[in-house]
C-alpha cells in the first residue's frame, strides 16, 4: 500500500479559459504531458481543482473549466442520436445522462458546457455550439412551452440558459 499523499499546497500550474495548460507562466507545449496531468485532475466539493498522485497532491488554478470541447460528431438521428464531443486533450464523451450539456450565461451570451468526468466540465467552443444550433429541434419544456435543444443518448438538452446556474436534461 502506498504511503498517504503529502499535500504540497499550490502547484504553479494554471489552465486558461482556452484550455492551455501553463507551468510557471509558460505554456506546456507537449500535449501528451498536459493530457497526463489531466488524468490526475479532480475537483473537490469546495470547487478547488487538485492534481493528486499516491505520493503528493496540490491545488492548481483553473480560469473557467479544465477542458474545451473542440469537436462534436453527431451519430444517428432522432431519439437514437448521440453527440460525441472531443476535448482539446483528445478525451471523447457522449452527451447523455452521465455527461449532460448545461447552459449558463444569458440568451445574448450563452455559455454551454458538457460534463467530462465528475466535477470536470468542458466549455463547448463557439464553433461547436453553432453546430449544435444547426442540429437543434423544438421540444416541450417542463412548463409545456417549446424549447430549442438537442438530443443525445435519449436525453433532450435545452440550448437556452435556464433561470439560475444551468439547465438539466429532460
Amino acid at each position: 500500500m502506498p504511503p498517504l499523499a503529502s499535500v504540497c499546497g499550490a502547484f504553479p500550474i494554471r489552465i486558461s479559459r482556452d484550455g492551455t495548460w501553463f507551468y510557471h507562466g509558460s505554456p506546456i507545449g507537449r500535449k501528451p504531458l498536459a493530457r497526463l496531468f489531466s488524468t490526475i485532475l479532480a475537483r473537490r466539493e469546495d470547487g478547488s481543482y487538485w492534481l493528486s498522485t499516491p505520493y503528493e497532491s496540490g491545488t492548481i488554478e483553473v480560469d473557467d473549466v479544465p477542458f474545451v470541447a473542440v469537436l462534436c460528431e453527431a451519430r444517428g438521428e432522432g431519439e437514437a442520436r448521440e453527440l460525441a464531443f472531443t476535448t482539446n486533450l483528445d478525451e471523447v464523451v457522449v452527451a447523455g445522462a452521465d455527461h449532460p450539456i448545461t447552459m449558463r450565461g444569458t440568451a445574448e451570451e450563452p455559455a454551454p458546457y458538457v460534463l467530462v468526468r465528475p466535477g470536470l466540465e468542458a466549455r463547448i467552443a463557439r464553433a461547436v455550439f453553432y453546430q449544435l444550433v444547426d442540429l437543434a429541434e423544438e421540444a416541450p419544456g417542463p412548463d409545456g412551452a417549446p424549447r430549442l435543444g438537442v438530443r443525445s443518448a435519449g436525453c433532450f438538452f435545452p440550448l437556452e440558459p435556464a433561470e439560475g446556474v444551468g439547465s438539466a436534461p429532460t
